[in-house]
């Protein structure tokens, strides 16, 4: 029995001490964030910033940057960037290129995201998925594809931003679809750089107070379009009863954001510092107590457990 003890606090200790190793020189390194106008992004340039590494801040507005610039010091550059406008993602590339030089691109964290998507699968259109999924997954792939040469060259880290929904897919909607692909993405680009040198890293944060849950009516009010633009026929196959179920859970899962959004913003930072980063970072109590284990479940019993929750139609 103590022998079995020794060797659990001995695994403990040696994890403990692999993951607090620190890379040096980390003061010359490029890292290339996207989503810099708030949330995650936003404070993640920021500690960067303060640990001296060479931080290119991709903001979609020029409020933006501006706002990131004032809190910072001149070592940040911001790039005006929308990762759905291939122009864009393209220009930004030759920019970060003319930078970085012959040292190339140490960090790419994909962080941009939309998240204003969340509904049941049959009240959207095509156009409601492609929406999140060109934020969210094509931008992401985009981005990657257009940096990895310079990110190779420098046998650098990709950091790409999935969500705890990228493991359970507990509400409709193309959020779920773009965090799953992610993931995929993320594992083949793995396994395909492992040889160059390259660490990937998915980042699977549970739900925090970032702008985009802290905007409750944006969520809300996509929701009251969908149910608005339904066809009579199917707003009579859910009922009434089943928007306000489907409501009321949208706010409560807003409800439960952590204000600790520095959890994710450390997993990141860690992934670009870190001498063994890991290969998956889960932030929030709400992930590891919750959707991790439930991730790991058979499906019947997830499936059950969901759906103890989850709003019926008008004929149940």
């Amino acid at each position: 029995m103590w022998l079995l003890l020794l060797v659990v606090l001995g695994l403990i200790l040696y994890r403990w001490y692999r993951q607090s190793l620190i890379l040096e020189n980390l003061t010359g390194k490029y890292v290339l964030i996207t989503g810099c106008d708030s949330g995650f992004g936003n404070l993640l340039s920021k500690q960067l910033d303060k640990r001296g590494m060479k931080v290119l801040a991709a903001c979609l507005t020029v409020k933006g940057a501006e706002n990131l610039k004032k809190e910072t010091s001149s070592r940040l550059q911001t790039i005006i960037l929308d990762v759905t406008d291939s122009k864009s993602v393209s220009s930004a590339a030759e920019r970060v290129a003319a930078t970085v030089g012959s040292s190339g691109l140490w960090g790419l964290v994909n962080n941009a995201g939309f998240g204003f998507a969340l509904g049941p699968n049959e009240w959207q259109k095509k156009e409601d998925f492609l929406k999140v999924l060109n934020v969210n997954l094509i931008g992401t792939v985009d981005v990657t594809l257009h940096l990895l040469p310079l990110i190779r060259k420098a046998q650098g880290r990709i950091v790409n931003v999935s969500s705890i929904l990228g493991r359970v897919s507990s509400i409709g909607g193309g959020y779920s679809l773009s965090k799953y692909g992610v993931q995929a993405f993320s594992d083949s680009l793995r396994r395909e750089l492992h040889e160059f040198g390259v660490k990937v890293s998915i980042i699977e944060p549970g739900a925090f107070q970032t702008p985009m849950v802290l905007t409750a009516d944006g969520h809300l009010n996509n929701l009251k379009r969908l149910w608005a633009n339904l066809p009579t026929e199917i707003k009579d196959s859910y009922g009434k009863k089943y928007y306000e179920q489907y409501e009321n859970g949208i706010k409560g899962l807003l409800n439960t954001g952590s204000p600790k959004i520095y959890k994710v913003t450390n997993c990141m930072e860690h992934a670009l510092t870190a001498v063994h980063p890991w290969t998956r970072y889960s932030a929030g109590w709400d992930a590891k107590l919750y959707y991790i284990p439930l991730s790991y479940l058979p499906t019947v019993i997830s499936d059950y457990l969901l759906g103890l929750s989850a709003p019926k139609p008008a004929n149940k």
